[in-house]
């Protein structure tokens, strides 16, 4: 497998260093609030990254994502909320989990969240041991890291260290390629603000010392293998990262840098001003499903921008569904004896596929190889050349492809489980009925709007009424 670079701009082959475990860290939420499709277009391609090491290339994965739970934006919207901090937090946590499920993210073996204790502590230990290496200094209560004492300060976002001021530092957890300069480990306490002492003095963590730290208490000695994150994290948070870590052990910390390019809405970067940030919720309630979210943000090459529109939504489902009603169709044919041509061509189809996993991630190429075998599969369905034993070849196939794409499977699930209980429906048709009857049209027409807007449809017969999903 070949994975472009980040640290060294260019391609290069992977594996393990043990051969075995492949140790990857990603960077997760800062939960202030609901992730919307941006985030999750990053948490989309980091999972098939994580699924084709898995199933494809057989290696195991101990994967660590992160909950960045306590910093200045977490900490400000806890504040106007009137709540805790943890309390603040929790709520978009187990948002996340929510859609993460709905997308078909596998779960991790660690969700660490910045404010646990082993966490903090951990967090300490490398102020600590910076500390004695030299790379940190005092001022005002709070503790900064030198990046004068790191020669090799801004090799991974190329940043010209020369327009770095000696002595100048920023005490903002998010700042931009201009403000390059000493960055806060540890903040001093101010009033109101959640404050933890384990050796450092009383205070809280910066932003950029929270991944270090847990990625190697998590992961253990560097250097990990795969540390993942949007092209927004490069600077100044994963610089800073590399700076702690290799300040506080005097070793490489990471062996690859994967990072995912934005996802642009009508061309447009996402903003609150401009009403173009959408969360799965929303989306869902305009009727699209997960699935075929999941399907459109992993069908571009991660390194590319990707355009996100309506249109191209629906695109997306129509795709899906071309894979689905495929897979459906093969389960009508019967009999026969089995074609070598065909195993054959199933076999070409699947090296295809992984040779395109094999070339960085390469879901597009991925995905074409899977619609080649779709229409090759179809033509022979047409002319009565698939048996049986056919169909099962080719739906073996689907089955290991999708084991690393994570869409049919999700598809199908979404099929099994319809977007309102069925119970309900089965009431709100009777209701419906009930409405007819005394020639209330209006609140029957009622009820069925509000089910086709949930993705429910009705269909009216001489033997009743049945529905279907949408």
């Amino acid at each position: 497998m070949r994975l472009y670079n980040t640290l060294t701009r260019q391609q290069e082959e992977f594996a393990p260093a043990d051969a075995r475990t492949v140790r990857m860290y990603a960077c997760g939420l800062t939960v202030y609030a609901r992730g919307h499709i941006g985030n999750f277009r990053t948490f989309v391609c980091v999972d098939v990254l994580r699924r084709a090491l898995k199933y494809a290339f057989g290696w195991q994965v101990h994967e660590v994502m992160n909950f960045t739970d306590v910093d200045d934006r977490t900490i400000a919207g806890a504040e106007k909320a009137g709540q805790p901090l943890r309390e603040y937090t929790d709520q978009f946590i187990e948002a996340y989990r929510d859609d993460a499920r709905a997308l078909g993210l596998e779960s991790v073996e660690d969700n660490p969240r910045a404010t646990d204790e082993d966490n903090l502590r951990a967090m300490a230990d490398m102020i600590k041991a910076l500390d004695q290496r030299g790379h940190t200094y005092r001022s005002d209560g709070s503790i900064y890291f030198k990046i004068s004492t790191l020669p090799g300060y801004g090799g991974l976002s190329r940043i010209d260290q020369s327009g770095i001021m000696a002595g100048a530092r920023v005490d903002s957890d998010n700042y931009t390629k201009e403000d390059a300069r000493d960055f806060v480990l540890w903040k001093a306490t101010k009033p109101g603000e959640p404050t933890w002492d384990f050796g450092t003095g009383p205070g809280r963590p910066g932003w950029h010392i929270e991944c270090s730290a847990m990625a190697l208490r998590l992961l253990g000695q560097p250097p990990i293998d795969i540390h993942a994150g949007g092209v927004d994290l490069i600077f100044p948070h994963h610089e800073n990262e590399i700076a702690q870590a290799e300040g506080a052990t005097g070793k490489p910390f990471v062996r690859f840098w994967f990072h995912v390019e934005h996802l642009l809405v009508d061309d447009q970067k996402m903003s609150k001003s401009l009403g173009n940030t959408y969360t799965v919720p929303d989306l869902a309630a305009r009727g699209y499903r997960p699935s075929a979210v999941r399907y459109l943000l992993m069908s571009g090459h991660y390194r590319k921008q990707l355009n996100f529109t309506f249109a191209s939504l629906v695109q997306a489902e129509e795709s899906l569904r071309r894979l689905t009603d495929f897979l459906a169709r093969l389960g009508t044919v019967s009999g026969g004896d089995a074609h070598p041509e065909m195993a054959a061509r199933v076999e070409e189809a699947a090296t295809a596929f992984k040779n395109a996993l094999a070339d960085d991630l390469n879901t597009a190429a991925a995905l074409a190889a899977l619609f080649d075998l779709v229409r090759a599969v179809n033509s022979a369905i047409d002319a009565g050349d698939l048996s049986a034993p056919d169909a099962k070849v080719v739906s073996d196939c689907f089955a290991r492809a999708d084991q690393v794409l994570g869409v049919i499977g999700l598809r199908q699930q979404e099929e099994a489980t319809p977007p309102v209980p069925a119970s309900e429906i089965e009431e709100l048709i009777d209701a419906r009925q009930a409405a007819r009857r005394r020639r209330d049209f209006s609140e029957a027409d009622r009820i069925r709007q509000d089910l086709a807007g949930r993705g429910i449809l009705l269909e009216d017969s001489a033997s009743g009424t049945r529905w279907k999903r949408k």
